[in-house]
């Protein structure tokens, strides 16, 4: 699936210039750069919830596409009814809270949830539709250690399953190295650099590419 060039400026300040790209089905994009570099500019314009500057963002028509922002939203029921907004699939609700660990808090009250419990439980919200595009933007920041390996554990099979594109946006090269299969480096509001995971991680081309992972390995 192709995605046209587009820029995000917000007054007379250009935040975002982005090439366009070809995302390839079944493939996980992780995308890394420094705090704003527009990796989350990025995520949002693709998703659709934030405008680009004409001529816009421009996905192939038809595409269904699924987005975790950062902050997520918890609706006041219970952590179960708040996953079945996702779809109606039951037996798919209750295997996902099994898998990330949330079986336990399927009754309680969704709005009184920790930080790491809410991004879990909209993981798992997000993950009830099947999507040919789906954009995570820092979907572990808050969790921990375990379940974050529970959540990048799902998301590749989520990957694998549906065949969708996923763009995995992280703070963690860590995570980018387990879990991408191509990465995007994001500098200055520019896509500076995207090739295969061990060629950009190990041996990128740009300086500022070398740069950033030498400071923040």
């Amino acid at each position: 699936m192709k995605t046209e060039a587009f820029t995000k400026t917000y007054g007379n300040r250009k935040v975002l210039d982005f090439p366009g790209a070809v995302l390839e089905r079944g493939k996980i994009y992780g995308v890394i750069g420094a705090n704003g570099s527009g990796k989350s500019t990025f995520a949002r314009v693709l998703a659709g919830v934030l405008p680009a500057d004409l001529p816009g963002n421009k996905l192939e028509p038809g595409l269904s596409v699924g987005y975790m922002p950062q902050k997520n939203y918890a609706f006041r029921m219970s952590v179960r009814a708040n996953i079945l907004l996702g779809g109606k699939d039951r037996p798919r609700a209750e295997q996902l809270m099994e898998r990330l660990r949330i079986s336990n808090l399927a009754d309680k009250r969704a709005d009184r949830l920790s930080g790491g419990e809410t991004a879990r439980m909209a993981l798992a919200r997000l993950m009830m539709g099947c999507f040919d595009l789906v954009i995570l933007d820092e979907p572990t920041a808050a969790m921990d250690m375990e379940s974050s390996s529970l959540a990048e554990a799902l998301i590749m099979d989520y990957c694998r399953e549906t065949n969708c594109a996923l763009i995995l946006v992280t703070h963690s090269l860590q995570q980018a190295r387990r879990t991408a299969d191509e990465v995007m480096f994001f500098h200055a509001g520019r896509l500076l650099e995207q090739g295969a995971k061990a060629k950009l991680l190990d041996s990128p081309d740009k300086p500022e590419t070398k740069r950033f992972l030498e400071f923040y390995a």
